[in-house]
């Protein structure tokens, strides 16, 4: 049970967990409970649900749902642009401060495990590199290899390779590009904490839920039948719309996104149906092992081990 804090407008409510575990449903049931939309304000911490014209393969909210239910920081980018962690704590602070000069209660809800931390601890005032270097690892990546430049991050700054899958191209390239550009490791820049934490920035204090399962293989299986209840709800139409727009490339980090990463490859040729539903769920369920790495560390949570939403909802709301 959360402390008396839950219906403090002047504390925020995180709710974090693995995709697929029910986070969406926990958090509109908190608002209902507090006094709906009116008391409430959900804000989005989800680095995919923020491109607009991604709906089916981000899981988003309905437009219904989001009428009842109304969340900031979705749909604030097109998938041709960027957005970084810098980004959402700029935005997610502004939106802090709209709730609580509304007199509602913040509750941010999302699985993006970075944005979490940054938002919470703060982060670096990284330097700027140019378009120039940032062209020429793009290059690097193509003809090399992502394991090949992350081996290079671990020469040069083992802390941020260890914190950094050589999937996710944008952090290393990022990484990379600050060692290069300034020959000082990108982790010593993390540790600076320029911006300050969220109590220091805002003056608002937090509780955190994290949700885990109980059973992994009840997670898998939710993981599964989503993916499947994506791809018949048109998921690859939708990726074909972002393909023939000309303007959006596989390289953006919207199309790294998992799901659509497959599902490109898929619709140039490169896998067959069958494989691509396997690499899609197998995807997907690599994400939630990596948000449950970062969420059983998650400091002074409660910590809520469950296989239904309603469980977690029992428990923040203290039945």
């Amino acid at each position: 049970m959360l402390p008396d804090t839950l219906s403090d407008h002047g504390s925020v409510l995180i709710i974090c967990g693995p995709t697929a575990i029910g986070k969406t449903a926990v958090a509109m049931a908190v608002q209902d409970a507090l006094g709906g939309k009116a008391q409430v304000q959900l804000i989005s911490a989800d680095s995919a649900l923020i491109y607009r014209g991604m709906n089916i393969g981000t899981a988003k909210p309905t437009h219904q749902e989001q009428q009842a239910y109304p969340h900031a920081l979705i749909d604030i980018r097109d998938p041709n642009e960027s957005y970084s962690a810098a980004d959402f704590v700029c935005d997610a602070d502004a939106a802090l401060a709209r709730t609580v000069a509304a007199g509602k209660k913040p509750i941010i809800v999302g699985g993006t495990m970075m944005y979490l931390k940054c938002l919470l601890q703060g982060i670096a005032n990284l330097p700027q590199t140019d378009a120039s270097l940032r062209d020429e690892l793009e290059r690097e990546l193509a003809e090399r290899s992502a394991q090949s430049l992350h081996d290079e991050l671990a020469t040069h700054d083992p802390e941020a390779a260890a914190g950094i899958h050589p999937n996710n191209q944008q952090r290393l390239l990022r990484a990379l590009a600050v060692v290069r550009a300034t020959g000082q490791p990108i982790s010593a820049q993390w540790r600076s904490n320029d911006i300050g934490t969220l109590f220091a920035r805002t003056g608002l204090r937090h509780d955190s839920v994290v949700m885990l399962p109980q059973r992994r293989e009840t997670l898998h299986q939710r993981i599964a039948g989503r993916f499947r209840q994506m791809l018949a709800a048109g998921f690859l139409d939708e990726v074909r719309s972002l393909m023939d727009r000309g303007d959006v490339t596989r390289e953006m980090p919207s199309m790294r996104a998992v799901g659509y990463r497959q599902a490109w490859a898929h619709l140039v040729g490169e896998t067959d149906h069958a494989d691509f539903v396997e690499q899609g769920i197998a995807a997907t369920r690599q994400l939630a092992k990596r948000q449950m790495t970062w969420l059983r560390k998650w400091p002074d949570a409660l910590e809520v081990v469950a296989d239904t939403p309603s469980q977690t909802i029992d428990a923040i709301l203290g039945r």
